[in-house]
C-alpha cells in the first residue's frame, strides 16, 4: 500500500503540474493571453513529490510527515471544496481544479487511516 500511495502521489504531482501550469500556459500562448492568466499558483505538488520520495525511501520522519501532510491537506481541501461548492462557477479551469482536489482528497483519505491504523508498525519501520 505504501508503494501504491507513493506512486499515486507522483502521478498526482505530474497531473497537477500539467493542469495548473502547462495547460494554462499552452492555452495562453495559443490565444495570445498573458502567460499567467489561468495559472492556479500552488506548490503542493512539491510536497507531494517529497512525501512520495520519503515513502519509497523510508526515513525516521516519514511517518510524521505522512500524517502531518495528510491531515493538513485534507483540512485545506475540504475547506476549499466547501467554499467553492457554496457558489460554484464551472469553467474548464475550475473543473480541472475541482477534479484535481477530489483526487488529492482521495489519496490523503486513503493514507491517513492506513497510517493511523498501522502506526506501531510504521513508526518502527526502518530500511
Amino acid at each position: 500500500m505504501i508503494v501504491f500511495l507513493a506512486h499515486f502521489l507522483i502521478v498526482l504531482a505530474a497531473w497537477t503540474v500539467t493542469i495548473k501550469f502547462l495547460f494554462p500556459i499552452a492555452y495562453a500562448l495559443a490565444y495570445g493571453l498573458p502567460l499567467g492568466a489561468h495559472i492556479y499558483w500552488d506548490f503542493w505538488w512539491v510536497v507531494h513529490l517529497w512525501l512520495a520520495w520519503a515513502l519509497l525511501r523510508w526515513r525516521a520522519y516519514t511517518f510524521a510527515l505522512a500524517i502531518g501532510v495528510a491531515a493538513v491537506e485534507t483540512l485545506i481541501v475540504v475547506t476549499k471544496l466547501t467554499l467553492f461548492l457554496a457558489a460554484p462557477e464551472w469553467t474548464i479551469w475550475t473543473t480541472n481544479w475541482f477534479i484535481n482536489k477530489l483526487f488529492v482528497l482521495l489519496v490523503f483519505c486513503l493514507m491517513l487511516p492506513y497510517f493511523l491504523l498501522r502506526r506501531r508498525a510504521l513508526r518502527a519501520k526502518a530500511f
